[in-house]
């Protein structure tokens, strides 16, 4: 579906050829929420090189250098961890962290695209307001990270990475009495991890929105990479714990303590096995307020950093 055809289903009730079903605003809200996300749905299942490129960067490494790290990191028993586990083991979580880090920074990239193209205008121009867009658009990219998630988890699951937790119960009673579902591994940490994907999908694609709001043209999205989002990804737990950075650095561990993506991480991490992070989920949550927040006011048509800009170009 174009940014077109999306614009044309959320024209108000008297604008020229409007539907009559515009009327019902729930169903209207609805269908332009659809529209957005099946766009970007669309876009990523047609762009084949983006999938593989999203695929190919955590599995190199997980096949290469959690080989090589194995003998030189040696992971001691750490929460979640009920023993010693394998580099690779350790590293899945951050790298799905990575694959959700990456693929908000390529919908910060397709929304500056967007604005350049005059896309943006097109959408933006519609009686619904821009906080629901923005939402909108926001979902859809988590959509698309949900799709590269699991079919990492998938090609994981043959390379015997897989939580190995006792069965998640979902009932009443317990032994013998119990009565209910019981969902066995790995199954049961690919359901519980869900939540926190998408959490923290949700928290890395409200930054993306607002960095895409500073980010003027596609050529200054080289230097984002550089300074915003290897920082990020390597001054956290997300290949390494944080007990060897403080073994090494004080100060680096106090920026990797800081770091949001380091509770995604953690997040991520404990959920895959039946864990509750909580100060990682509230750490979470906070970001995600402020992030999408800073994005729908920097979005706004009279106060944002658009304005101060003239706009989004057409």
């Amino acid at each position: 579906m174009s940014v077109e055809a999306i614009a044309e289903t959320l024209k108000p009730p008297n604008a020229p050829g409007g539907r009559a079903y515009r009327r019902h605003g729930l169903l209207a809200y609805f269908n332009c929420f659809r529209g957005i996300v099946w766009r970007e749905v669309l876009r990523f299942l047609h762009q084949r090189e983006r999938f593989l490129s999203a695929l190919v960067r955590p599995l190199v490494w997980l096949f290469i250098f959690a080989a090589g790290f194995r003998q030189v990191l040696g992971i001691s028993i750490i929460p979640p961890y009920q023993t010693y586990v394998l580099y690779e083991t350790y590293v899945t979580p951050g790298l799905l962290g990575m694959i959700l880090l990456f693929n908000a920074m390529q919908s910060s990239l397709s929304m500056v695209y967007d604005r350049e193209t005059g896309a943006m205008r097109t959408l933006l121009v519609s009686p619904f307001p821009r906080w629901f867009l923005l939402s909108s658009k926001l979902l859809g990219g988590v959509a698309v990270a949900l799709l590269q998630v699991y079919t990492f988890l998938f090609i994981a699951y043959f390379w015997e990475i897989e939580p190995d937790w006792p069965a998640l119960q979902i009932g009443v009673g317990q032994g013998d009495d119990f009565f209910g579902i019981s969902i066995p591994p790995p199954f049961n940490g690919y359901i519980t991890v869900l939540p926190a994907i998408v959490m923290s999908g949700l928290m890395l694609g409200a930054l993306a929105l607002f960095m895409s709001s500073v980010i003027r043209q596609l050529e200054n999205f080289a230097g984002v990479m550089n300074f915003v989002i290897f920082p990020m990804f390597f001054a956290s737990s997300a290949l390494y714990p944080l007990w060897k950075i403080r073994e090494s650095s004080p100060l680096l561990y106090e920026i990797c303590w800081f770091n949001p993506f380091t509770n995604a991480v953690d997040l991520i991490r404990f959920s895959f096995y039946g864990h509750l992070n909580v100060t990682a989920l509230l750490v979470v949550l906070g970001c995600l307020v402020f992030f999408l927040g800073a994005a729908i006011f920097a979005y706004n048509p009279s106060k944002g950093l658009i304005a101060r800009r003239g706009g989004p170009r057409g």
